[in-house]
């Protein structure tokens, strides 16, 4: 039997692939390679190149292979870019999640991991976040990620389709071999280093008024190792007969912007000069999750919650990869 792991060759994907690998899973890659790199995949995996869409395609893959569970990261992921291309969002995401479904229930796939998101939480009444706080997606890209997570529920009420949705923060960090390797970059860590890196003479923080300890915003900053084990972790209570179920995911702490730069100071020997700009629209002053319900339901501990041991890793990996995967 083989576990199935759509955008296996992005960040995050590739890394749960990496670490599926490592304890002899069996995995097959299905990427069509838009944000992916085919480098990324671990050689011992499987890799086919294809896209969500063909639906020929993937049930070739089903046919072929004995997939007992699916771990779904393959989306469109840009939050801005949702918000200018709502129907690639909102359509494609949701649409191509459908038709990976369909294909798993024709084929008896039994247990499906979706890769979910904060980004359900625009508004939130309570930080840190639990599963009960009200969802208010904060764009299109959060939007067609709850709409895969109301499908899977009513997947599992009518077709007994077993699944967790994770809902995570900022991934961050590296494993030696896999890191961040976007075009383009949105997110902070990557972005700050790149400054020592010589690719951006500086850091632009978007508002310094926010009410936060320095004024800058603060984010729940998780390890993708730590996030790699999660869905490990949560495939494993399926397989044994667990329930579906829903799970904020983060480190339980944030860091600030200011914190983030002055650890990667530290870090890198490098001043990181910065510059100020105007808040961003919709950016909230704090977002913290509470992983509360996966450390108690399924024993999950985050083995690298530091702050110093994710922008280090991140930063080693660069150091290796100055050019990604080699674009």
């Amino acid at each position: 039997m083989a576990i199935l792991v759509t955008g296996g060759a992005g960040y995050i994907g590739s890394v749960v692939t990496e670490q599926l690998v490592a304890e002899g899973t069996d995995v097959v890659v299905y990427d069509n390679l838009y944000q992916g790199h085919r480098e990324a995949v671990h050689p011992k995996a499987k890799f086919i190149q294809g896209d969500l869409a063909d639906v020929p395609a993937l049930k070739r893959v089903f046919a072929e292979h004995s997939i007992e569970a699916i771990m779904h990261f393959a989306s469109y992921t840009l939050v801005g870019e949702s918000m200018d291309k709502p129907f690639m969002y909102v359509g494609e995401n949701v649409t191509n999640g459908l038709n990976l479904l369909s294909t798993a229930l024709e084929a008896g796939t039994k247990y499906f991991i979706l890769s979910s998101t904060a980004n359900l939480f625009d508004d939130p009444a309570k930080v840190p976040i639990d599963e009960n706080e009200r969802i208010v997606p904060g764009s299109p890209y959060g939007e067609s990620k709850f709409m895969l997570e109301r499908i899977l529920y009513w997947l599992d009420r009518t077709k007994d389709f077993r699944y967790t949705a994770l809902r995570y923060f900022n991934a961050a960090g590296a494993t030696p071999e896999r890191g961040e390797d976007h075009s383009p970059e949105t997110h902070l860590i990557p972005l700050v280093l790149w400054v020592p890196l010589g690719k951006r003479e500086k850091l632009t923080i978007f508002g310094n008024d926010y009410p936060t300890p320095d004024g800058t915003c603060v984010r729940d900053y998780i390890h993708v190792l730590d996030l790699a084990q999660a869905h490990i972790l949560a495939l494993k209570a399926l397989q044994a007969g667990g329930p579906s179920r829903r799970c904020n995911l983060g480190n339980g702490k944030g860091f600030s912007i200011q914190e983030v730069i002055e650890v990667a100071r530290k870090i890198t020997g490098h001043p990181i000069p910065t510059a100020i700009g105007a808040r961003r629209p919709g950016d909230p002053a704090t977002l913290i999750a509470s992983s509360e319900t996966i450390r108690r339901e399924l024993g999950w501990q985050p083995r690298y919650p530091d702050l110093e041991t994710i922008v280090g890793d991140a930063w080693r990996w660069f150091q290796n990869h100055p050019r990604g995967y080699g674009k």
